[in-house]
């Protein structure tokens, strides 16, 4: 199994540092968790990708 790029230890000090969501009133696409964002975001930092190249 590989290892997570977002650990549990890391994200219990990251995650009370976010905002709340917001309310959508006007519906839309559902957003993604931040914990996946961030992890999105510390992958393309580690491995230097650019964001068109990520799966």
């Amino acid at each position: 199994m590989a290892k997570k790029i977002v650990s549990d230890e890391l994200w219990s000090i990251v995650e009370p540092l976010l905002p709340p969501p917001t309310p959508r009133p006007r519906g839309g696409r559902p957003p993604i968790s931040n914990r996946a964002a961030l992890t999105g975001i510390l992958f393309v930092l580690r491995s230097g990708i650019p964001w068109e190249m990520l799966p």
